[in-house]
């Protein structure tokens, strides 16, 4: 049940709320600037076929969105999860369009109240699509809201206080919410039951980044060859956020020391000179693995440790950097602390310590 006074204004605009940022701004996974979302907006495709990519859930929501459209009905409940960068965000509007429907766009740690809610879930149109961002982080008291709102398209209210209090049933429109988290194990388990269609978003291939820089860098009207394509999609790290990120970068490049268009000594130029190397490391990757290669000679380190020694924070830096070097295979997680493989030692240059 959602409790309001008589006074709360039901049909008002949700206001508008923004979470403190704690995540670390680096070039390779920092958040996006105002002027770089500008621009990343649009290279966002707005077609399932202008779409490059995660071919399986293309072909499987092609199929559900004609069907539902066959039916004259909304698209069932949809949760996106994977790493950042990886598209839930353009695929949630890729859905709207498909569908020929207006899309909403808010975030878990922006609904801070049931009424914020409430008022987003009434100001919507039949047929319309509700985007909720980090939806694992929505609270508790809003989520039981959302229940009945996915299953029922209704809310539940109770008006007044004491004994003058009573409750009664608010119908809203039909819609489709559309949700994205980076951590599908956050997820209650009653929400995530409510989705009907769940899709896992996986690491792109070097290919289907080339695809990607060669349609952003048709879009920014830069002239790039298929092989700068595939070493900018190389030192991408799997990711089209990224992709487009050093895109832009290597065309600024190419225009301050080049002649404009992007070719392969260019672009491999303008990677060393960005310090992004042959496997998307950038400089505080680079710092963390001789820190352990050349600080501790291989020994196991402890993460606070291994933080004071970087001057990085501990918790930055199990979340931000070490994913990506565990997936590459240049550091492992031991009970004693982290410890480099041979393959970091390797990447560096440097014969591996003796055990």
């Amino acid at each position: 049940m959602w409790e309001v006074d008589e006074s709360t204004d039901l049909w008002g605009d949700a206001p508008s709320r923004h979470a403190a940022g704690g995540e670390t701004e680096r070039f390779v996974t920092g958040e996006l600037t105002s002027d770089d979302l500008d621009v990343e907006r649009g290279l966002r495709p707005q077609r399932l076929e202008d779409y490059c990519g995660q071919e399986h859930i293309k072909q499987s929501l092609r199929i559900l969105i004609e069907a539902a459209q066959s039916r004259g009905e909304s698209l069932d409940h949809v949760i996106f999860s994977g790493p950042p960068g990886l598209g839930k965000t353009t695929l949630a509007a890729v859905v709207a369009n498909e569908m020929g429907a207006q899309i909403k766009t808010t975030s878990g740690p922006a609904i801070a109240r049931t009424g914020d809610l409430a008022a987003i879930l009434t100001n919507l149109q039949p047929g319309d699509v509700l985007f909720i961002d980090e939806i694992h982080r929505l609270n508790r008291q809003v989520e039981e809201i959302l229940y009945p709102a996915m299953e029922d398209f209704s809310l539940d209210i109770v008006i007044g206080k004491g004994p003058a209090a009573r409750s009664i049933r608010l119908d809203i429109p039909r819609f489709t919410l559309v949700g994205a988290t980076t951590r599908s194990g956050m997820l209650t388990g009653p929400l995530r039951d409510r989705f009907g269609i769940s899709y896992r978003l996986d690491y792109y291939g070097i290919e289907d980044l080339a695809d990607i820089v060669c349609r952003s860098s048709s879009i920014l009207g830069v002239s790039i060859d298929r092989e700068s394509a595939k070493e900018i999609a190389s030192r991408s790290r799997g990711t089209p956020r990224l992709a487009n990120r050093l895109l832009k970068r290597v065309r600024d490049y190419a225009q301050v020391r080049g002649e404009g268009s992007i070719e392969l000594g260019i672009a491999q130029e303008a990677m060393r000179f960005f310090e992004i190397d042959e496997l998307g490391l950038d400089w505080m990757d680079i710092r963390i693995l001789e820190t352990l290669c050349k600080t501790f000679r291989g020994r196991a380190v402890g993460l606070s440790t291994l933080a004071s020694a970087t001057g990085e924070d501990a918790n930055t830096l199990e979340d931000v950097y070490e994913p990506y070097l565990l997936q590459c295979g240049l550091i492992v997680r031991t009970p004693q602390g982290r410890m480099a493989t041979p393959a970091a030692f390797e990447h560096l240059g440097m014969e591996p310590a003796a055990r």
